[in-house]
This record gives C-alpha cells, sequence and structure tokens, in this order.
C-alpha cells in the first residue's frame, strides 16, 4: 500500500527542479555538440568519424532530455510519498559516453 502523498518542502521541490534543468542543459550541449561536429569536422575529406560523433552525441541528448524528465517526475513522487529517492543510472551512461565521445575526438585530432 503506498502512503498518502503531500506537498514536500519547496526547497527540495526546488532542488528537483535545478536538476531537472541541469539535465536539460547538458542535453543542449550535447545537440550542440552533435550538430558542430557533423557541421565543422573532416578528416581527409573524410566525415565518418565526425557523423560517428555527432549522432552519437545527439542520441546522448535526447536520452538526456527524455531521461531528466522521468527522473524528475519519480523524485517527485517519491518526495510526495515519503519515499527514498530512486536511483538512476543516468550519469553513469553520461559519463560513459562522453568518455568514448572525447576518445574519439582524441583520435580525430591525432589523425588531423
Amino acid at each position: 500500500m503506498t502512503q498518502p502523498e503531500h506537498e514536500p518542502d519547496y526547497r527540495f521541490t526546488l532542488a528537483n527542479e535545478r536538476t531537472y534543468l541541469a539535465y536539460l542543459r547538458t542535453a543542449l550541449a550535447c545537440y550542440a555538440g552533435g550538430l558542430s561536429a557533423v557541421q565543422f569536422l573532416e578528416v581527409d575529406g573524410e566525415r565518418t568519424l565526425s557523423k560517428v560523433i555527432g549522432v552519437v552525441l545527439v542520441l546522448t541528448g535526447m536520452v538526456a532530455t527524455l531521461g531528466a524528465w522521468q527522473r524528475w517526475r519519480r523524485n517527485t513522487a517519491a518526495m510526495r510519498q515519503d519515499a527514498p529517492l530512486p536511483a538512476s543510472r543516468l550519469p553513469l551512461l553520461f559519463a560513459v559516453t562522453l568518455g568514448l565521445v572525447g576518445l574519439a575526438g582524441l583520435l580525430f585530432s591525432l589523425l588531423r
């Protein structure tokens, strides 16, 4: 049986919203980086690596956008029920994905 809902302390609600907005800023940076990679990166006339980097970054931005909303919604529900906040794998996903994109960028720099 779930506990009755109540209005959480506004400070926690605002902190949850700030986290949500931070995820959206991350998504926006991924979109911008992905589009820039496709537009401007080139190795010896070949654009395959830049397209891969761009697609991965834009897809990561899409996951960040959807994941941010889901995480905000789940955290809000947990706070209203005095339940523990649910764990999220999004930070790990971002760290691994952006680390791999960074390695690809390093490879790109070395090949230029």
